[in-house]
């Protein structure tokens, strides 16, 4: 299965909703909050499709993944650099496309992306009692960097080097 990854139109909002729902749902079916279902509505999430923040993963002629990438994440990394990373949140992948190949090319990509935008890092995070999700972070090649907690929310956060152009 190839894969290919690009910046989501506006008229696919409703797609990268529908991705994001289907694992929102999937998780919260084996007791995992994630996000909830109206979060993650088309109308809700069409500014940042808009915006150029929202990428799909494409096996042919079907949307088999999305996550979103932000230049910055002052919530969980206030003490960043402007510019020196990139941020990848909401990483999905529809069911039928699981086992890891689909959210590897997702991450291949943001890494690619990071690298040529002249960022040093990609970066993440997640819920620190995720150890499964964690696991899969780890093998990818990110990096544990530190634990951060806001509000009752306790994050653990990682980062992937990048190589690019000087």
């Amino acid at each position: 299965m190839e894969i290919r990854v690009q910046e989501a139109a506006l008229p696919e909002a409703v797609l990268v909703s529908g991705i994001l729902t289907e694992a929102a749902l999937w998780l919260r079916d084996r007791g995992i909050p994630w996000l909830l279902p109206e979060e993650v509505t088309a109308s809700r999430l069409g500014p940042e499709v808009q915006a150029g923040l929202f990428f799909l993963a494409w096996s042919g002629r079907v949307a088999v993944g999305t996550m979103r990438l932000t230049p910055s994440d002052p919530l969980f990394w206030p003490e960043a650099e402007p510019g020196e990373a990139l941020y990848l949140h909401r990483l999905a992948v529809r069911r039928a496309a699981a086992g890891g190949r689909v959210s590897s090319a997702l991450m291949s990509w943001a890494r690619s992306r990071a690298g040529a935008q002249g960022a040093r890092y990609l970066r993440l995070d997640c819920e620190a009692s995720r150890g499964r999700l964690r696991a899969v972070y780890e093998r990818f090649g990110f990096a544990f960097h530190s634990e951060r907690t806001v509000g009752s929310f306790v994050v653990a956060r990682y980062q992937l080097l990048c190589t690019h152009a000087a």
